[in-house]
C-alpha cells in the first residue's frame, strides 16, 4: 500500500510540474524564456514501436520540384517498420506503369503536426551508403514569418552523401544564399563519423546560437551576430522536422542502380526543452 501511494504521489507531482513550453495552435511548442540554464525536459518523441507510421506525428513526404525531392514517394516499398525502427528506403522503381520515375525514396516530416522553437533534438540512426545516396535530417520553418524560401532559413542537422566518412551540418538563409555571407560567420561544418554503426545526430537550439552535435559532442556552432543584415537570424520561430532518404541531386550526383536499395534506419527521435 505504501508503494502504491508513493507511485501515485510521484505521478501527481510529475503531471503537475510546469511545462517548459507554451503551446501555439495546439502543436507548436514554444520554449519559455530563460530555460537555457535549466535541465532539459523531454517534450516530444517517437520510438517507432508501431508496425506503421504514427499519423498523429508524421506524414510521408510527397514528391516536389526541389533538388532533393524528385523521387519522394508514399510507395510502401520505401518504408519498413520493424524491431522498433523505421526504415526509409531508396529503391529502383521497376515495373510501375503508374509511376515511371527511375527511383523512389522514403521520407517523413512533422509539418502541421509538430513544430518547436528552441530546445534540443537528437536522432539515433544508421545511414546507408551508395553512389547518389543523400540521407538527411533537417528543419524548416512551420510558418512563413519572413517570406518565401530561403528567408525563413533552413537547419541541416545532418546530411551525408555517397560513401563519405563525414557528415555535413549547415545553415541556409537569405543571408547565406542570396547575400552570400557564408563566412561571416561560417554557416556550416563537417564531422567525421563511423557510417557503419548507429550514431546520434543532434542540435541544441538557443535564441543566440545553433549548436550541432554528434553522439553528444559539440561539432559546430552557428552564432547570432549583431551589426549585420537581419536575415542572418531567421531562427526565432517554430520549425518542423524532416527525415528523408534522398537520391540524386546537383550536389550528390547521379545514382548507381547497382548500389540500390539503400536505406536509412531510424531508431528514435527525441526533442527536449
Amino acid at each position: 500500500m505504501k508503494n502504491l501511494f508513493a507511485t501515485i504521489l510521484i505521478l501527481a507531482v510529475v503531471s503537475c510540474s510546469p511545462k517548459p513550453y507554451k503551446l501555439a495552435e495546439e502543436y507548436m511548442l514554444i520554449q519559455k524564456p530563460k530555460r537555457e540554464t535549466k535541465d532539459w525536459k523531454l517534450v516530444w518523441q517517437d520510438e517507432f514501436e508501431l508496425d506503421s507510421l504514427d499519423g498523429s506525428k508524421w506524414t510521408k513526404i510527397p514528391p516536389n520540384k526541389a533538388d532533393w525531392g524528385n523521387y519522394m514517394s508514399d510507395d510502401e516499398r520505401c518504408y519498413d517498420f520493424k524491431d522498433g525502427k523505421v526504415y526509409l528506403n531508396g529503391i529502383v522503381n521497376q515495373n510501375n506503369p503508374v509511376d515511371e520515375r527511375p527511383y523512389l525514396t522514403g521520407g517523413i516530416y512533422t509539418k502541421g503536426k509538430f513544430a518547436y522553437q528552441y530546445g534540443k533534438i537528437e536522432i539515433r540512426a544508421k545511414l546507408g551508403s551508395a553512389q547518389g545516396a543523400w540521407p538527411a535530417m533537417w528543419l524548416l520553418a512551420e510558418k512563413n514569418k519572413y517570406g518565401k524560401y530561403p528567408k525563413n532559413g533552413e537547419i541541416d542537422i545532418m546530411e551525408h552523401i555517397n560513401f563519405e566518412d563525414i557528415i555535413y551540418q549547415t545553415t541556409h538563409s537569405y543571408y547565406t544564399l542570396e547575400l552570400h555571407q557564408t563566412n561571416k560567420p561560417p554557416h556550416g561544418g563537417t564531422a567525421a563519423f563511423d557510417k557503419d554503426v548507429y550514431n546520434t545526430f543532434g542540435l541544441e537550439w538557443y535564441p543566440e546560437k545553433l549548436v550541432f552535435t554528434l553522439n553528444g559532442k559539440e561539432t559546430f556552432t552557428y552564432p547570432r551576430i549583431l551589426g549585420v543584415d537581419p536575415s542572418q537570424w531567421p531562427y526565432d520561430q517554430s520549425f518542423y522536422l524532416m527525415i528523408d532518404m534522398q537520391l540524386e541531386g546537383s550536389w550528390v550526383g547521379k545514382a548507381n542502380p547497382e548500389h540500390l536499395p539503400v536505406q536509412m534506419i531510424v531508431d528514435w527521435v527525441r526533442v527536449y526543452q
